[in-house]
């Protein structure tokens, strides 16, 4: 028999637990504390309760002690401890009869994660508007905003990195076009042949005061605009369980998009939708992420490197030149595709593997037509003088010394 440390406080919610989940109770989630608060007004969220002291070995279970702190893994029924306690804070009966039935432990759903934390991503660089986003962040205050860019760019990634760092609960939502009130605020859930509630990401956000992430927000219909009153930093009714959500301090809202939420002219985000102007409106500011400096994705290829025990600089410089090339020629309507941070990590990731260069490069732009990879491919065997063209099947041998960057074109 174990015990844990007691006060009035923790008192109490142990009593209201035993009223609202039953007499027998002796483990709990965190569905279970939020039915707990839900029943009686007054209530803190119980952080003693979801401590390590008191976690099972089933993940997001934790023991539930009696009154007078003592629990075990084969911990009695907890019955005589209701009769007389049951204080004047519960809610109208009425109320309390609309509870809904707790998830079962064996289902790995949301409201059982333990932390929202997301863990620190290995050899990530800061740039751009890294320092931006974390400044938002670290002030607490309730302050959305827009990120758009090109793809792989490092935009969803630079908001869970500040969170990490931050130690910021993170909850990321990926938007697509069938995406309604359902999925983001919550909805009834069959299991084990019963109908149970489960919170949303928005919701489950909301409650915790963490990052919410929108991720491709521009693929969004109409029926985004159900997030209205939680862009404007208000409570929320969900009317399918007649309960107000409020966000607790810290809770913010963050997309991101390729786009401005205008479409897509050029066809390149094919999807992509124009967003409602009142929705847009919500973010009082837009950031826009670019491609890093050569010197920062020098440094994030070199990383990646290191992290498959490898070390070749030389790559990492000729990669960066190559991109840079070709990011120019894009931007100057010289081609219709270009090279993204996220491809170059690719480039270092098929490289740790097959050990060829060229190898490596090809694979990863296999994607484009014919024409473009091969101009691609070419471009790169003329930066690269020393690379060995023999494994790219029938393509002539076009690495002829080019030694001035700056007249490499295509």
């Amino acid at each position: 028999m174990s015990k844990i440390k007691m006060n009035e406080n923790r008192k109490e919610f142990i009593t209201c637990a035993l009223d609202v989940l039953g007499p027998d109770l002796t483990v709990i989630n965190r569905d279970g504390i939020y039915q707990v608060l839900d029943a009686y007004e007054g209530l803190k969220f119980p952080s003693w309760q979801v401590s390590k002291e008191l976690r099972t070995n089933e993940r997001g279970e934790y023991y539930v002690p009696s009154v007078d702190g003592e629990f075990a893994k084969d911990a009695a029924s907890n019955v005589d401890l209701l009769d007389g306690i049951i204080t004047a804070i519960k809610k109208p009966a009425v109320e309390s009869a609309a509870k809904v039935q707790m998830a079962p432990s064996a289902i790995g759903v949301m409201d059982q994660q333990d932390s929202y934390v997301p863990e620190k991503f290995e050899g990530y660089v800061p740039y751009g508007n890294f320092n931006t986003v974390k400044d938002v962040i670290k002030s607490g205050i309730f302050y959305p905003m827009f990120i758009t860019g090109l793809s792989g760019n490092g935009k969803t990634l630079m908001v869970k990195e500040v969170c990490a760092k931050q130690k910021r609960e993170y909850v990321r939502a990926n938007i697509t076009v069938e995406t309604d009130e359902d999925d983001l605020i919550g909805g009834f859930r069959l299991l084990n042949g019963e109908t149970v509630w489960h919170d949303g990401p928005v919701v489950t956000a909301m409650k915790r005061g963490a990052v919410l992430l929108l991720d491709e927000i521009d693929l969004a219909s109409n029926k985004i605009m159900a997030l209205q009153p939680v862009l404007e930093g208000s409570s929320i009714y969900l009317k399918k369980i007649g309960k107000w959500v409020h966000p607790t301090p810290g809770f913010n809202v963050i997309a991101t998009a390729n786009t401005k939420g205008q479409g897509s002219d050029d066809g390149r985000f094919i999807g992509t939708n124009v967003l409602n102007e009142a929705f847009l409106e919500r973010f009082p500011v837009t950031i826009e992420q670019t491609y890093p400096a050569g010197s920062m994705e020098k440094k994030i290829l070199n990383n990646e490197l290191g992290k498959h025990g490898l070390e070749d600089h030389n790559f990492s410089d000729n990669l960066v030149k190559w991109a840079d090339v070709i990011r120019k020629t894009f931007y100057e309507g010289g081609c219709d595709e270009v090279i993204s941070t996220r491809r170059l990590v690719h480039i270092i990731g098929a490289f740790s593997i097959f050990k060829d260069k060229m190898t490596a490069i090809e694979l990863t732009v296999n994607r484009f037509d014919a024409e473009t990879k091969e101009s691609f491919l070419d471009l790169y065997t003329k930066i690269d003088a020393g690379v060995d063209v023999s494994t790219l099947g029938d393509n002539e041998n076009n690495s002829e010394d080019d030694d001035d960057e700056e007249d490499v074109s295509f």
